[in-house]
């Protein structure tokens, strides 16, 4: 599975503004609701709730929300460079700056974790999160996060 099979050009925001984890769902929730097509209230919950069983935080300024969604045809993935770091409860306790989103199907079964795992893959690479980090525009961050997988290890 590539980044580009979950990420379209249409889904990288390079200077999204947030000022608190809850509002950066919120943000995530309205973006994911125009490109989806599902509603931007339930797809909040849905992260909102995910976020009480244990923060999505996974370190290094990263993070990873993700949810199952009623209704969905198939996975979709959302990407933020954040404008200023934010709290995230992270569980390196440092501040998030890389977000990416990815919602999935009810019924995605293995395929939900095989996306998981790639995205995982992709931010642990530091090498790969300061490209992520120093470039402003939307389609650099696309060309960055469409590599393929073996470029980008």
């Amino acid at each position: 599975m590539e980044i580009s099979d979950l990420v379209g050009p249409d889904a990288v925001f390079p200077n999204l503004k947030a000022t608190s984890k809850k509002r950066l769902l919120q943000e995530l929730a309205r973006h994911a609701a125009e490109i989806t097509g599902q509603p931007e209230r339930s797809t909040f919950d849905i992260l909102l709730e995910r976020e009480k069983l244990g923060t999505t935080g996974v370190g290094q300024g990263v993070a990873i929300p993700h949810g199952k969604i009623k209704g969905l045809d198939r996975l979709y993935g959302l990407f933020a460079r954040l404008d200023k770091p934010i709290n995230f409860d992270s569980i390196d306790d440092r501040p998030v700056d890389l977000v990416f989103l990815l919602l999935v199907p009810e019924g995605a079964g293995a395929d939900h974790l095989k996306a998981l795992a790639r995205i995982s893959r992709l931010l642990r690479d530091k090498a790969t999160c300061e490209k992520l980090r120093g470039s402003d525009s939307a389609d650099a961050l696309y060309a960055l996060l469409s590599e393929p997988a073996a470029s980008a290890t």
